[in-house]
């Protein structure tokens, strides 16, 4: 059977998405076609708005609608405090924790030398750059993977040849965590990044 090319053009266009495959692609097609036209709608002109008007802030590089981003222009932020994160989705889980108070960069991304992710596709320079307008301390939130380790370790070592204090979050146990069930990777690391208890 024969589908519309314009079906066959949208199910293509949803597989873009990540964790999308053909059947889930064809069954939300079917399902915004058939039952719920204005989402569909809605879903359009809001994907139309995002990537017309959403840039990159010209300080953190998260996305924004203007130039230099709300939390960037704060007077309220600490700027002696840059937090390097990968992803946008990262700033927000360090805003929500509410236990940071300085100024973000976000690289979009981690180096990847096998999905083609090097230091430039990172914006490093600009990141170097923004570490040199005024003293301050880099705190390096990248993720606990293999690539997030090498992206903190190239930017420290990047940083460290200016001469820029830079730190890593550390690891270890969840808050509320058990012994028992944690894992041994973790438990290890909580052990190594141990540190002494005021009297």
């Amino acid at each position: 059977m024969n589908t519309p090319s314009a079906l066959d053009e949208l199910i293509a266009a949803l597989r873009c998405l990540p964790g999308v495959g053909p059947k889930s692609a064809q069954r939300m097609a079917y399902h915004l076609l058939q039952r719920d036209k204005p989402g569909a709608l809605r879903l359009a002109h809001a994907l139309d708005h995002a990537v017309e008007g959403i840039r990159h802030c010209a300080k953190c590089n998260n996305f924004s609608e203007e130039e230099i981003c709300e939390l960037c222009r704060s007077p309220k932020r600490d700027a002696s405090l840059l937090c390097v994160v990968e992803m946008p989705a990262d700033l927000l889980m360090m805003e929500q924790a509410q236990c940071y108070r300085g100024m973000y960069f976000v690289l979009m991304g981690r180096l990847s030398p096998l999905d083609g992710i090097g230091a430039s596709e990172l914006h490093l320079e600009r990141l170097v750059q923004r570490a040199q307008e005024q003293p301050c301390e880099v705190i390096l939130a990248t993720n606990f993977t293999v690539e997030g380790d090498a992206t903190a370790h190239y930017i420290a070592m990047l940083l460290n040849a200016q001469g820029i204090k830079v730190s890593r979050i550390a690891r270890g146990l969840p808050v509320g965590g058990e012994l028992e069930h944690v894992d041994s990777g973790t438990l290890a690391q909580a052990v190594l990044e141990r540190r002494p208890i005021a009297e």
